[in-house]
Formats: structure tokens, C-alpha cells, sequence
């Protein structure tokens, strides 16, 4: 992505925002020649270390306090099924309880009431990937019946920052230096950079998860593949002789 401004003005003023906070103090450099802006992005591959799934159960029943009932018994057994394997209660967190009731919509007829669904879904973070699909179809055994996932993240990413903003800026560099050229200056002046970081979105993969074979069950396969880290500037530069 990129994006190119070149202002002919003599003479600017141009607030100096070098990767400072956003509540920091601005700092206003005059630019005596034209300034050029761009904008650059830089994504940097990197293994993933860490999934996220959702997993949840859904009940039904003819009232309300019945339907919260039965799903309290059934959430609280596929609880106890992620403490048996060992996941951690820090890693374990409520995602959202909702009650609602339920109606047939019947053509030409007013919608019949059916009941209530309720719904109790938590999401788990889960750090060895080798365990991904013998945990999703120990949750199902254990009657969770409401899953996703898994999303695929890296739990430190300041390495894939870094190597991504190193990139990102010499790059916005080479591309100020050849506009420079092409309008006749010999050289160009950094005044501002803002930096955005972009969210961490999952890549095609490489090799398939090993596949867990006990008998004659075969655990859910899962791929982690890699995940892109993304650094996004927009600099300034002025135009130097």
C-alpha cells in the first residue's frame, strides 16, 4: 500500500511525529522545499505459538429457568474436562451467556413460541499446538456443542515488528531518495513519522499438524501454518538541493 503527496509550497510547516505516542507533545519543523509524503506497509511471516478456540454449549428447553438449568450442568462438565487436561484457569475466560426465546415462523400463521435456547461460551488459549485436536474432541466428548476457531497468533511479536519497521522505513526511504531524483533535488530530510500496526492475520500454511491415530479414531487435524505481522508509516520528507 502506498500512498504519494508532493506539496510545491516555498516554505512548510510540518509537525514532527517521530514514532512518539499520541498524546505527546508536538514538535513543528519549518521545511524550506517541497515535502513529500508516503505511505508504506511491511508485513514480516513468523510460526505461530499460540491458538485461540471457542468453545460452548447450547440447551434448549420449554422455559427459561430450565434451559439455564440444563446448560449450567453441561458448561460446568466441559469445565472439568479442561481442567483434567491441564489447561490452565487463567486461559480460560467467559466469552458470553445469552438466553433467548425461540419461535417457528409459520407462513401466513403468527410465530409459535417453541421455548428457550440458551447459550454459555467461553474461549481458551492454548499453547502447545500439538494438542489442538485431541482438546476439541475431548470438549465434544465432554458435550460442548458450540466451537471455533482456532485463531492463530504469536505471543511476542516484537522480533516480526521490528524486522517489519526496519523494512517499512528503508523502504519509504529508497522511494523519497528515487521522488528526490525525479524532481531534480539531490537528497531529502526526514520530518515526520506515524507508525500503525496492522493485526496479526493467519498465512497459507506449510505441513499439516500430525494426525493423532488411537484405534480406529483419528484426532481433528489442524494446520498453524504462519501468521503475517504487519507495520504500516506514513513519513514525511522534504527535498533537499
Amino acid at each position: 500500500m502506498q500512498r504519494f503527496a508532493l506539496s510545491l509550497a516555498a516554505a512548510a510547516l510540518t509537525p514532527a511525529l517521530i514514532a512518539v505516542p499520541a498524546n505527546a507533545a508536538e514538535v513543528s519543523i519549518a521545511a524550506n522545499g517541497p515535502v513529500v509524503e508516503l505511505q508504506v506497509s511491511q508485513q514480516v511471516l513468523g510460526d505461530p505459538d499460540k491458538a485461540t478456540i471457542s468453545a460452548g454449549v447450547t440447551t434448549r428447553a420449554q422455559t427459561a429457568v430450565a434451559a439455564m438449568q440444563q446448560n449450567a450442568v453441561e458448561m460446568d462438565r466441559v469445565l472439568k474436562r479442561m481442567d483434567s487436561l491441564g489447561i490452565p484457569e487463567d486461559r480460560v475466560q467467559t466469552a458470553g451467556i445469552t438466553l433467548n426465546p425461540q419461535y417457528n415462523h409459520r407462513q401466513n400463521l403468527p410465530p409459535e413460541f417453541i421455548g428457550y435456547e440458551a447459550t454459555n461460551r467461553v474461549t481458551v488459549d492454548l499453547r502447545n499446538l500439538d494438542r489442538i485436536g485431541p482438546v476439541l474432541d475431548a470438549l465434544v466428548a465432554a458435550g460442548a456443542n458450540n466451537l471455533s476457531g482456532p485463531n492463530w497468533e504469536i505471543v511476542n511479536d516484537e522480533p516480526q515488528k521490528a524486522q517489519a519497521r526496519k523494512a517499512a522505513f528503508a523502504k519509504a526511504q529508497a522511494q523519497a531518495e528515487e521522488y528526490a531524483r525525479m524532481a531534480g533535488y539531490s537528497g531529502v530530510r526526514l520530518l515526520a513519522v506515524e507508525e500503525q500496526m496492522g493485526f496479526q492475520q493467519p498465512m497459507y500454511d506449510r505441513a499439516p499438524q500430525a494426525i493423532v491415530v488411537t484405534g480406529s479414531r483419528i484426532s481433528t487435524p489442524t494446520r498453524p501454518g504462519q501468521v503475517g505481522t504487519q507495520v504500516t508509516m506514513t513519513v514525511k520528507y522534504e527535498l533537499t538541493r
